[in-house]
């Protein structure tokens, strides 16, 4: 399994928000209903943490209406033998 941060940005009207979370609620899924929200600090967006095995099943998630604009991280953690090995990956 791998670990994704999941960012779904949703309108930034009063309608906008409460749609989303309406449909983040009863959507009957589990990391759904457990979502983060920035709105009352005006950053419309969810966040969600889930172990899937990639990117497609974290984007799967989703209701179809956000799954487009949603932004899917994989997160990793590192540790000192790694950073003092000079740590290999094509992406950092």
């Amino acid at each position: 399994m791998n670990k994704f941060l999941i960012e779904v940005p949703h309108g930034q009207d009063k309608i906008a928000c409460i749609r989303a979370i309406q449909v983040f609620m009863t959507s009957g899924s589990h990391f759904l209903t457990h979502a983060e929200w920035g709105c009352r600090d005006g950053e419309h967006k969810a966040w969600l943490i889930v172990d899937v095995e990639n990117k497609e099943s974290a984007r799967q998630i989703l209701p179809p209406a956000y799954r487009s604009e949603a932004k899917i991280v994989l997160l990793s953690r590192f540790d000192k033998e790694e950073i003092e090995g000079g740590f290999r990956s094509s992406h950092v």
